[in-house]
């Protein structure tokens, strides 16, 4: 269940980060409103999730989960450049969660 709500912590970890750039700097509520009611849920699920897991590989699978999820939702909807580098970089990212995972944490 834990592994669960680390998921579900990094998905609204990537909508908090898709409402900040909508939020044009805190200009337009709407998204500013979602920037702290998202965050809140993400930091709420991680601490919960952290009563069961390692905090290194936890944080390391939440982070992860956000920067891929947000890159691939900038380059999705925001119009972000998808070059190679950043694809390589995104999926290098993967694979040191993976490798973070796998090494302990049960």
């Amino acid at each position: 269940m834990a592994w669960v709500l680390i998921v579900i912590a990094g998905l609204f970890e990537i909508a908090m980060a898709y409402s900040l750039k909508l939020s044009n700097g805190f200009s337009s509520l709407l998204p500013s409103v979602g920037v702290v009611v998202f965050g809140v849920l993400s930091f709420g699920l991680l601490s919960l999730a952290l009563k069961n897991l390692e905090v290194g590989t936890a944080y390391a699978v939440w982070t992860g989960i956000g920067a891929v999820g947000t890159a691939a939702v900038g380059i999705a909807l925001l119009g972000e450049d998808a070059s190679a580098l950043k694809i390589i970089s995104i999926v290098l990212i993967l694979a040191g969660v993976i490798g973070l995972n796998l090494a302990g944490g049960h």
